[in-house]
């Protein structure tokens, strides 16, 4: 079945993650996306190992339900096919730098001309405006500069990076939220607009409690570890064969947890009796804890407090992609790539009662469908060919 955004055509020029992931969304929703990539190696991803019988694990991963088509932007004849492809599209989006699309003739001004309707979507390391606005930025840059490294970790001296690419996912998530309002506002006024979202900014955005908390009490907030802030006890605590995260965020779970490890005591406790002064003592309270959760197995606790309580083990990789709940949602699904064979990519996270969407068919070889699309716009097999000789395809 179709998937709600069936029908929507997305012209997309972007590369490496953040702009992949804006359209993987739209085109696991049922889009129709045509990935633009150079003529000669395509996206930088498809060299980025581990390689499956050639085929990049990772490009596969953030490109399935997208048609690749090759064109040389900097050649006449390719921006001719480029405009062309436009003058219907409901959406563009590119990653570049800002000022590479007005370098290439392809900025909003331009667009707008070919289609007044259409949706320009931006997703840069720094945003369209500000000082920093040419810089080049990576996941890693801006997880640095937005913050989120200092909060991440045990210590204040060794900050940690998030161990999946937050800056580029999160600004994708942003900027297909943005599309999606621009194309529900575009059914009253009938008019597209431009959308700016910087990798940067949602870091920012991502901070959430850690920037109310630095703006309340205007103490700069540090690494903690794995508890949480705010709330206790909200940690990870020993098992006799590793540990095991228990979460407690309110009065009912505080008296649960008391009564189902056997210390009711520390209900009635002093130290303990309200939330704040359980931040307060977090300390002495997660010794207590760990000295009780230490004499059983991870296994045992889960299944001792997780009818009651969000309790569960750390898993590695293997065991959530393998854990029963994930399976039965369909989280984990097999493609099979043309000449490559199969692989198995994370589902879709979205569930619909009536347009599901999700994975059509694999992430494409580079330019897959450039035959099918421009035979489409009515190139016939001899101008195909010219095309090829002039180096506008491949």
């Amino acid at each position: 079945m179709a998937g709600c955004l069936a029908g929507l055509k997305v012209v997309d020029l972007t590369r490496m993650l953040a702009g992949p992931y804006i359209t993987l969304l739209l085109g696991d929703l049922g889009a129709d996306i045509i990935k633009i990539e150079n003529t000669d190696k395509g996206d930088d991803t498809r060299l980025f190992t581990p390689l499956v019988n050639g085929f990049s694990a990772y490009f596969a991963s953030v490109n399935r339900n997208k048609r690749s088509l090759t064109l040389n932007l900097k050649k006449d004849a390719g921006k001719k096919i480029l405009f062309e492809l436009l003058k219907d599209a409901d959406v563009l989006v590119e990653n570049f730098r800002p000022g590479v699309m007005k370098k290439l003739g392809l900025e909003y001004s331009v667009i707008k001309e070919i289609n007044p309707s259409i949706i320009y979507a931006s997703c840069s390391g720094f945003g369209q405006t500000g000082p920093w606005r040419e810089k080049p930025a990576y996941d890693t840059v801006v997880q640095g500069l937005g913050g989120v490294m200092s909060i991440t970790g045990t210590s204040k001296d060794s900050p940690v990076r998030v161990g999946t690419s937050i800056g580029d996912i999160s600004a994708g998530m942003y900027t297909a939220i943005g599309i999606l309002a621009a194309l529900y506002e575009r059914n009253t006024s009938g008019e597209g607009q431009a959308i700016d979202v910087s990798m940067l900014d949602g870091q920012i955005a991502i901070l959430e409690n850690a920037i109310a908390r630095y703006y309340a009490t205007g103490k700069t907030p540090e690494p903690i570890g794995n508890k949480h802030p705010s709330t206790a006890p909200f940690d990870t605590f020993k098992a006799k064969d590793g540990h095991v995260i228990i979460a407690v965020a309110n009065e009912r779970n505080w008296q649960a947890l008391c009564k189902l490890i056997g210390r009711e005591d520390l209900i009635s406790d002093s130290k303990f009796c309200s939330n704040p002064m359980r931040v307060k003592n977090s300390i002495e309270l997660k010794e207590i804890i760990d000295s009780i959760t230490s004499k059983k197995t991870i296994d045992e606790w889960v299944q001792i407090l997780g009818e009651k309580l969000p309790c569960s083990p750390i898993n590695t990789i293997e065991r959530a992609v393998n854990n029963e709940q994930v399976i039965s949602r369909d989280m984990i699904v097999e493609t099979n790539v043309p000449t490559v064979g199969t692989f198995k990519i994370v589902g879709t996270p979205i569930k619909f009662s009536k347009n599901p969407g999700g994975v059509r068919f694999p992430a494409p070889l580079h330019g897959q469908h450039t035959t099918e699309i421009l035979e489409a716009l009515g190139y016939s097999e001899d101008q195909l060919k010219e095309l090829k000789e002039q180096g506008v395809i491949s």
